[in-house]
């Protein structure tokens, strides 16, 4: 059974992007565009995804689709991916990107924004895999990528519930990963540290972050190029930048000295 590897030529497959109205997800839809993948658009924000769609319409030379989807909404979620089987074709890629973070310590944190970080970053994407999952085992293939983070592999200050979340979602992904690979389907979690998108605008009020660690901060860009360069493969983990990924490393190999990290040399929050 080749399943997930007959991925590997994008062109014509769907694929389907959550959170792909700016930042990382718009260029991952370009990305996909630029391999002749038919791009499905998600987010909030069907204006913004107008543009992201008709960008992706451009480079591919196909079609390409935008779909408003919250994705805190199971119900919303399942009629989406429906209407996307019905009216565009079988998915055969799932990137679960949509997600936002705050840095703020559990002190500061309300309980609506606990909540609300968990339907997003943690339940949407379970329910979002599994939906999408359901129609891929029929089909014996398919592939799911489920952007993580650094923050799921390296706690720091100010990131209590966020590294929650992420955490969240690598345990899922790996548990995932051995249920659904005999059925032909890959699942890939995505580790970048600090990407220079709008992100931060709304998770770090102080606008301070992003040039305090400008040495290591990431391109959406280069980041998409990466991620869609997967599809296709065994690959199980993708993990941005290489120093942050040696940290991750020392960072469980030794706990101490992984506090010491977190706490000092990579706390610029």
């Amino acid at each position: 059974m080749a399943g997930y590897k007959e991925l590997k030529n994008l062109r014509n497959r769907v694929v389907v992007i959550t959170g792909a109205s700016g930042g990382l997800g718009e260029q991952l839809a370009y990305q996909a565009a630029s391999k002749g993948a038919i791009v499905v658009a998600c987010a909030r924000r069907l204006d913004k995804l107008q543009e992201v769609v008709a960008n992706c319409r451009q480079i591919s030379g196909r079609l390409a689709f935008a779909y408003t989807l919250d994705v805190s909404d199971p119900n919303q979620i399942d009629r989406v991916l429906a209407e996307v089987e019905t009216n565009v074709g079988p998915i055969d890629v799932l990137i679960n990107n949509a997600g936002f973070g705050l840095m703020e310590n559990l002190l500061q944190i309300d309980e609506q924004t606990i909540e609300s970080m968990f339907r997003v970053n943690v339940l949407g994407l379970i329910y979002l895999s599994k939906y999408t999952a359901l129609r891929m085992a029929k089909r014996h293939r398919g592939a799911i990528i489920n952007i993580a983070s650094m923050a799921g592999k390296m706690a720091t200050p100010k990131s209590t519930i966020y590294s929650a979340t992420k955490f969240a979602v690598l345990g899922f992904s790996n548990a995932l990963r051995l249920e659904l690979k005999p059925l032909g389907i890959m699942v890939t979690t995505v580790n970048p540290g600090p990407i220079a998108t709008a992100f931060f605008e709304k998770a770090d009020k102080t606008g301070n972050y992003l040039k305090s660690i400008d040495k290591i901060v990431l391109q959406p860009e280069m980041v998409a190029k990466k991620v869609i360069r997967t599809i296709g493969t065994n690959k199980r983990e993708v993990n941005l930048p290489y120093s942050m990924e040696i940290a991750s490393h020392l960072y469980n190999a030794f706990p101490t000295l992984g506090d010491y990290l977190a706490g000092g040399i990579f706390n610029k929050k």
